[in-house]
């Protein structure tokens, strides 16, 4: 009896001393360490030439091209583009983020993020959960999202605020462009993402968004690109805006 005794009440003493195990939120919204949502405008710090302006033909640089995808960048033709409905190919989830403008991230539901952008009136719906059903290709494709707690802080208060980063992979999308100028991306696409939200010595809120983009029709390696917001008070200077077609 003893022999079985001992291991049980070391078992039990074990237990004790951890605790019980923390609750694990049953939501997205309910398991958040940082708020993302309000309006975040873009500040463009870097890589000007390609964001604000539609860079010149065969400009590629930067990105990890192939001998395909520059052979469809090589024949680009807008022209096309615009007669065949094409506007949103920018637009996608590859390459949205880039596009100067304003974010307006709020709850669709419990379990959904809801991304608007201002530039091509897009919106990127964030989901936690199983796999959802298969439905047509779409510039924003089928994004599944989880957060990435610290262990440190993720039992809320033994490491101080709570903190961490918002993950989302993105599949399912059309084949579009990661630039203005027709740098490719194929329906292969993966694109995976990481929100983190920052709070400068100012006080200022700021949004930082990496991406990676991994392709492997078009890409020799992934596509990864920063970008950065800075929180506004309201949404009054939101403004959506059609897709256009570069020129």
């Amino acid at each position: 009896m003893l022999a079985f005794a001992i291991p049980a009440f070391a078992q039990g003493q074990r237990a004790v001393e951890q605790g019980p195990a923390p609750e694990v939120p049953r939501t997205l919204r309910a398991a958040a360490p940082i708020d993302l949502t309000g309006t975040w405008v873009s500040v463009v710090s870097e890589d000007w030439r390609w964001r604000m302006i539609t860079p010149p033909r065969y400009d590629y640089a930067a990105v990890p091209m192939n001998a395909d995808a520059r052979r469809v960048a090589d024949n680009w033709d807008p022209a096309a583009d615009e007669a065949g409905g094409q506007q949103c190919k920018v637009y996608g989830a590859a390459s949205v983020m880039r596009i100067p403008g304003r974010l307006r991230i709020t709850w669709a539901d419990d379990n959904t993020l809801k991304v608007e952008t201002d530039a091509g009136t897009q919106t990127r719906m964030l989901r936690y959960g199983g796999a959802h059903a298969a439905s047509d290709r779409t510039w924003q494709g089928q994004s599944r999202a989880i957060w990435q707690i610290p262990e440190a802080t993720g039992r809320g208060g033994r490491g101080g605020p709570r903190s961490g980063q918002l993950k989302t992979v993105t599949t399912n999308l059309r084949a579009g462009y990661l630039r203005t100028n027709g740098v490719p991306y194929s329906e292969s696409a993966v694109v995976t993402e990481y929100y983190v939200r920052v709070t400068a010595p100012n006080g200022d809120e700021w949004l930082v968004v990496t991406s990676m983009v991994d392709d492997p029709v078009y890409l020799n390696e992934p596509f990864v690109t920063s970008s950065h917001f800075k929180k506004e008070p309201n949404d009054a200077k939101f403004s959506p805006t059609p897709c256009v077609v570069a020129r």
